[in-house]
């Protein structure tokens, strides 16, 4: 069928309700619309599913998220049998508009296949349905979120029975049964909650908070800074409020303030446009009150509270911002420190990071004699590797981040986690407050042992038809001719994913990535530099990554801007 026949047999299906055939048809007239809607479906990716809100194939709505969930269980059923049916699947939603449905929706169309499903009284943090997974014992899980994308959207992402998101092959093989249902009849639906519908209890949210107070490194310092550390808190109107103010209380810290207008859950986001820890915008009301009450630090998480943002109060008295890639390092290094203090860094430990995230990492890491792993983009690829080495018992993990904000210490969650995260810093802003530091002078110090890294993400949006057919040109342009130098620094070696290879320019030798295939394509330049271009695999964009070693950090910044540049012409 093309779009217009979809548009009109929504219009007269009676599968479909009055509620979304009157928004259809208030779209009569608008072809540009009614295209956008129903040229494709909205695909089911290696990420689940993320679109905007509304009618239509191409648009999150009850419909895609019933048929999503019997792909889902068409698997469980085929892959687990009467095992999956018993096990059943934890589901979790945040605050964005639709979640509580989408949520019940997902449930009931579990239930009708004979499946259990436990799902959240109210809103609740991707990680947190990370360990439930396995706390509970499941098959599966599934998270309604967008996490932070403006809020006209909503997302679906499955997790498998380790708690982390599904990699290859069993995420192929739920797309493929996800594609498999060619019409909405073949979608079994239980209208009302019945034996199989199950709530959490209090005791699951309890059991979270306390996986993550074992997280803490040294309850002393803690404890000795716990009434002077001034803490301020924003979770952007999402999930992480209860949360990170519980496990915050919990550990004694005397000085927590919440920004009271972004405090309760909100789809809305009407203090926000675009709640993403990651923009300098989010901190508007956080840095508002932290100068009023001179907080040490700020956080703010988005709304599925899997990332976290941080600023801190610097000698002169501003707050200075850090990035994913900046923060991670600091993490890692108060893990190597406090090991170091203890004598109990294990011989075996391993970091893993994405490829695409600061090298700094590396160099610490082989100076503590730690095993470093780079995985492709997505942090389900660092809970991959957690389970493996869990099995093989060759490595134990000691730290896992990408440069997006994400970051897990321990392994009760097998996804990033803002919650363990925030109170990891507090416990980091209180080590250097008593030793009368701030954080941005302990990441100054680390640059001055290990080197000046500068990095930055750019993202170029591609909307429509038209932005996926440019996006695809622009990739098959780098394939097709690849370019010897960027920014006048030879491409020493190119990485595609694609294509699986890995190309010496130099010598002209190829050899395997050894990674799951991916449209990635990655470039190591001289000068200790590095480009990398991937289509995001949750909405119409192109993300660009690079980055530079300077001899200062306004060396870097500056070299990186250069680099920026380049790159912006590069992929018009």
């Amino acid at each position: 069928m093309n779009y217009q026949n979809l548009y009109q047999e929504w219009l007269s299906n009676d599968y479909f309700d009055e509620a979304t055939k009157n928004e259809l048809q208030a779209l009569a007239g608008n072809e540009k619309e009614i295209e956008d809607r129903f040229y494709t479906e909205l695909e089911f990716g290696t990420g689940g599913l993320r679109g905007i809100l509304g009618a239509g194939t191409n648009r999150m709505n009850l419909y895609v998220v019933r048929k999503a969930t019997q792909g889902l269980a068409n698997y469980i059923l085929k892959t687990a049998g009467e095992e999956g049916k018993r096990r059943g699947v934890a589901i979790a939603h945040d605050s964005r508009r639709m979640s509580p449905e989408f949520c019940r929706e997902a449930a009931l169309v579990l239930n009708a296949n004979g499946i259990h499903s436990y799902v959240f009284e109210g809103v609740r943090s991707t990680p947190e349905l990370s360990f439930a997974v396995r706390n509970q014992g499941c098959i599966a899980g599934i998270v309604l979120t967008a996490s932070h994308n403006p809020s006209n959207y909503n997302g679906y992402k499955v997790y498998g029975e380790d708690g982390a998101q599904v990699t290859y092959p069993r995420d192929k093989q739920i797309i493929d049964e996800v594609k498999a249902i060619t019409d909405f009849s073949m979608v079994k639906y239980e209208p009302n909650p019945g034996a199989l519908y199950h709530v959490f209890g209090p005791e699951q949210d309890t059991d979270y908070i306390n996986a993550i107070k074992k997280q803490t490194l040294d309850p002393d310092v803690i404890a000795a800074q716990k009434d002077d550390l001034t803490i301020v808190y924003t979770p952007l109107h999402g999930t992480g409020g209860r949360p990170v103010l519980r496990v915050l209380n919990e550990l004694g810290y005397q000085k927590v303030f919440a920004v009271k207008e972004q405090i309760e859950p909100d789809g809305e986001f009407p203090t926000i446009s675009y709640p993403n820890p990651e923009e300098e915008k989010a901190f508007e009301y956080a840095l508002r009150l932290g100068k009023e009450v001179q907080a040490d630090i700020l956080l703010a998480t988005d709304p599925d509270a899997d990332r976290l943002g941080v600023m801190a109060k610097t000698t002169d008295g501003s707050y200075f911002r850090f990035t994913g890639n900046m923060i991670a390092p600091l993490m890692f290094d108060y893990i190597l420190k406090k090991h170091a203090e203890k004598g109990t860094l294990p011989a075996n430990g391993a970091l893993i990071y994405s490829f695409v995230s600061t090298k700094i990492g590396k160099k610490m890491a082989e100076k503590a004699g730690v095993t470093v792993f780079e995985v492709l983009t997505g942090f389900k690829y660092i809970g991959e590797k957690i389970k493996e080495f869990e099995q093989s018992g060759n490595y134990q993990y000691l730290f896992g981040f990408e440069e997006s904000y994400g970051y897990l210490i321990g392994t009760h969650a097998r996804d990033k986690d803002a919650v363990v995260s925030a109170m990891f810093v507090c416990e980091m802003a209180a080590y250097y407050k008593s030793k009368g530091m701030d954080l941005k002078e302990a990441l100054d110090a680390l640059y001055d042992e290990y080197g000046y890294y500068s990095e930055a993400t750019l993202p170029l949006s591609f909307p429509g038809i038209e932005g996926k057919d440019k996006m695809n040109g622009i990739l098959s342009g780098l394939r097709q001719n690849p370019p010897a130098e960027i920014d006048g620094r030879k491409v020493l070696e190119i990485r595609d994913y694609l294509t699986e290879t890995i190309t010496d320019c130099v010598t002209g030798a190829t050899k395997p990535t050894g990674l799951t295939k991916s449209d990635v394509i990655y470039y190591v330049l001289e000068k200790d530099a590095w480009v990398c271009v991937r289509p995001s695999g949750t909405e119409p964009k192109m993300k660009l990554y690079y980055g530079v070693l300077g001899t200062s950090m306004a060396n870097a910044i500056e070299a990186g801007k250069k680099l920026e540049t380049f790159l912006m012409e590069l992929c018009k």
